[in-house]
């Protein structure tokens, strides 16, 4: 196995590993509050999880996702858009265009599996989208009009970025650009500045330890940014236990799913544990906010820059991948990771 297919098997299991373990209390943090999800963690035994979070009953919390009673990675928005993310660029290359992303989630993503921005912009799309424009005519409308909505300064586009920068390695540049034509589709300033930070700092980590990996891609956001802000502050914060209270007091007025403050939650809980797969994980959605997004963001991270993800948060999902996209309902890991590697290898050529 090559290095570029070993850092993209470890991307692929990180993240789908760490959405996993995020994903049972993602509503309950969301609609409740971090007490809220405190009190069902300390529940279950496991306050700063370090493993997939055991089930206690509640009406937020459904036990399949729980440990022990998953067989696969359940399907989710995350996974989707890495997937969507790939079939885009099997398709398009380095051409992909903000266009070419309208046109490939009128195709397929269900609108249902679509939150906030992404609906919001969905909508538009289909309000003011020509008839035949999915299937390759002009759109009829400026597409740029469907980031004019109220999220776009929400986590969505962070969590569809994480691929370009795999498929870029060593060119954060390249996976930047890549990035923002996705993100702004249904996002603007910070939204499409989370986007390009996860997606650049992926990128470098092929060439560069985290530190410098963080500096090349804070390089490509606007020094006056509210993302460039969050993450100088979590850097302050890493090693800090109680950081997560300060990123949430930080940020008590914006809301869970906004990008800054999960962006600023994603720094600290990597930055606080590299050498570290379960701790980096656990922190992450211990401390909150959207849980199986940062989860997800932290756990493919870790795994371009860390060690193989234990076979403990891989073994439960066997290689089988849940997805809810048009006539997808299931890949593999496999599968999966010989895509990505075929990607990255045609966009080198290229």
């Amino acid at each position: 196995m090559n290095d570029l297919e070993t850092r993209i098997r470890r991307a692929w299991a990180g993240r789908i590993s760490g959405c996993q373990l995020g994903k049972p209390v993602e509503m309950l943090s969301m609609r409740e509050g971090h007490a809220a999800l405190a009190a069902y963690l300390d529940a279950a035994g496991a306050p700063r999880p370090r493993a997939y979070i055991p089930y206690v009953e509640h009406p937020l919390v459904r036990r399949e996702w729980c440990a022990g009673g998953f067989t696969r990675s359940e399907p989710d928005d995350d996974i989707n858009y890495s997937v969507l993310a790939l079939m885009m660029l099997e398709r398009f290359g380095a051409g992909l265009r903000t266009v070419d992303v309208a046109r490939s989630w009128l195709r397929w993503l269900p609108a249902a599996r679509t939150y906030t921005a992404e609906r919001a912009a969905y909508r538009i799309l289909l309000e003011r989208g020509a008839e035949w424009f999915p299937e390759g005519a002009d759109p009829g409308f400026d597409v740029a009009e469907c980031a004019a909505n109220p999220y776009n300064d929400w986590i969505g586009a962070q969590i569809s970025a994480d691929l370009y920068g795999w498929v870029c390695p060593g060119d954060p540049h390249r996976a930047a650009a890549l990035a923002r034509e996705d993100a702004a589709l249904s996002h603007a300033g910070d939204g499409i500045h989370g986007a390009v930070f996860v997606a650049a700092t992926g990128a470098a980590l092929a060439e560069r330890s985290l530190e410098r990996a963080v500096d090349a891609a804070l390089a490509l956001l606007p020094a006056d940014s509210e993302a460039h802000a969050a993450v100088r502050f979590a850097l302050d914060l890493a090693g800090d236990p109680g950081g997560d209270a300060r990123i949430r007091e930080r940020y008590a007025e914006r809301s869970p799913v906004a990008t800054v403050n999960n962006l600023a939650l994603v720094v600290w809980s990597l930055c606080s544990h590299l050498d570290d797969y379960g701790a980096a994980v656990g922190d992450a959605v211990a401390a909150g906010l959207d849980t199986d997004c940062n989860g997800a963001t932290v756990g493919a991270l870790w795994g371009l820059q860390g060690d193989a993800i234990p076979e403990s948060w891989t073994a439960p999902w066997s290689g089988r991948v849940g997805v809810g996209l048009a006539g997808i309902s299931e890949v593999s890991l496999d599968d999966l990771v010989a895509r990505t590697v075929r990607v990255a290898e045609r966009l080198a050529g290229s």
